[in-house]
């Protein structure tokens, strides 16, 4: 008795629901035919689909930035990662919206969102991925209770190669967001110019965020604690600045 086969169909799959298998490996694989429809058309599932996969990859890789200092810090780095992420996009939220329009994509305020946070959890999973690599680095650095100058050195280091590993992994996630803005925009020069105009926006509201919520995997100078007593002093681009010249060797 021969098998019964079905023909393979000729339309583009969809994806209605994210508990259809695959659909994390729809995000990283930047699949457009899979994704447009959820974009056009976000529903709460897929709003929470986009949040629990941010939280739990952004919980993860700030767990592991923070194992540097031990197990506080890893909880509080693991709360405060996924937090600026959620916190950026909702605060540019009515800004990404009115933005889309009147750069050239007929986007609302739903869409537009379904697509940021599209982005966010891309790189949440990209970061999630690269999380064991973080630990092995920070297993291999000298520990906070190293010598002076070895522990403040693996400090830099740790913060100048993290801020390369988020680079990293927030590129994937734009490329990707990018792609899926090309299927919304009538050509892919407005498509660009959306983007960029939400970088823009979310790298500035972002970085500050980042700063106010400082601690991650903690300096080698000072206690392990959620927040600083004064998270609004100084800033992102400063402190990156000078921890680049530390590890180059440039005092």
């Amino acid at each position: 008795m021969l098998p019964l086969t079905v023909p393979p169909s000729t339309s583009p799959p969809t994806f209605a629901s994210p508990r259809e298998a695959g659909a994390i490996s729809a995000l990283l694989r930047g699949e457009v035919a899979r994704l447009i429809g959820p974009t056009l058309q976000p529903d709460l599932r897929r709003i929470g689909f986009l949040l629990l996969c941010t939280l739990a990859g952004a919980g993860l890789y700030g767990s592991a930035i923070g194992s540097w200092r031990g197990e506080g810090q890893m909880a509080y780095a693991a709360v405060k990662i996924p937090s600026i992420l959620l916190l950026t996009a909702a605060g540019n939220a009515a800004a990404n919206a009115l933005m889309a329009p009147l750069l050239g994509v007929s986007i609302g305020f739903r869409q537009s969102m379904a697509a940021v946070l599209s982005g966010f959890a891309i790189t949440s999973l990209v970061l999630a991925a690269l999380s064991p690599v973080v630990w092995f680095q920070l297993w291999n650095l000298p520990s906070v209770d190293a010598g002076w100058t070895e522990r403040g050195h693996a400090f830099y280091t740790i913060q100048l190669t993290q801020v390369l590993v988020i680079g990293f992994a927030g590129a994937v996630g734009n490329i990707r967001l990018y792609q899926l803005l090309c299927r919304l925009a009538p050509s892919p020069t407005a498509a660009m110019r959306v983007l960029l105009a939400w970088l823009g926006g979310n790298f500035l509201l972002g970085t500050q965020l980042t700063w106010i919520f400082r601690p991650y995997f903690g300096s080698h100078a000072l206690p392990v604690e959620f927040l600083r007593d004064h998270p609004l002093q100084g800033n992102f681009f400063e402190t990156f600045a000078y921890g680049a010249l530390q590890t180059l060797g440039r005092h």
